[in-house]
């Protein structure tokens, strides 16, 4: 099936060409350029990713990715001029998959925009493997939920790939960078600061006690790992 991608940005000129690059690479496109006439058309419409820049008049793009995160798990990818990194983590804690920093290269967000739809979508491979049981702990990758402490937890498509990644592999630790890699696939283009976000946003989801989680731990000056 082709994807739906629809792009939030008003500048014309590089919705544009994002959205010109975007379809060469075989996406259906709906490019708009102010936020109202985004969260209008989400209303009725599906898309299987969001580009969206953060700077829109009227509703801005964080607005937006917070009412996505409100209604599902579809994928985010921010769109950003700005380059402070409390801007960059407001966006990543509001569940945005990806960030891109403007001025950037179309060929560049083409990339991301394969990587997170490949991220999104469980494999077959996965799928075929048996749930994870820890304790008050489940994780079921062909179902994708997790239920902790007997209740189901709202997981997007990046938590329960990390949760996944680091359960499979107990007291094994990854850091940032490696995380990066075997979960976003783009290591080199994302700011580690991402696995940190997530990292803290699923012990708040799955953590009896997000600050002395059980499971997911920090190895200081290493990175993460998990604990049965």
């Amino acid at each position: 099936m082709i994807a739906k991608i629809l792009i939030v940005e008003d500048e014309p000129s590089l919705r544009e060409v994002v959205g010109l690059y975007l379809k060469r690479a075989g996406y259906a496109v709906t490019a708009l350029g102010d936020g109202q006439a985004a969260l209008e058309w989400l209303a009725r419409e599906t898309a299987d990713l969001v580009v969206l820049d953060v700077m829109l008049p009227g509703v801005d793009g964080l607005e937006i990715a917070r009412w996505l995160r409100a209604r599902g798990d579809t994928p985010v990818i921010l769109l950003t001029a700005r380059r402070a990194e409390a801007d960059r983590i407001a966006g990543l804690e509001l569940g945005a998959d990806d960030y891109v920093v403007k001025p950037f290269s179309p060929a560049e967000l083409v990339s991301r925009v394969r990587a997170v739809l490949r991220r999104a979508r469980p494999t077959p491979a996965a799928g075929r493997e048996p749930p994870l049981v820890f304790a008050a702990l489940q994780i079921d990758p062909a179902t994708r939920l997790v239920t902790a402490r007997g209740q189901e937890k709202a997981l997007t498509a990046k938590e329960f790939d990390l949760l996944w990644l680091l359960a499979r592999h107990p007291r094994q630790v990854f850091t940032r960078e490696q995380l990066l890699e075997r979960v976003w696939g783009l290591a080199e283009y994302i700011d580690p600061s991402t696995v940190t976000v997530h990292v803290r946003r699923l012990r708040e989801k799955i953590e009896a006690d997000p600050s002395h989680p059980r499971h997911l731990l920090t190895v200081w000056g290493v990175g993460y790992k998990f604990e049965a």
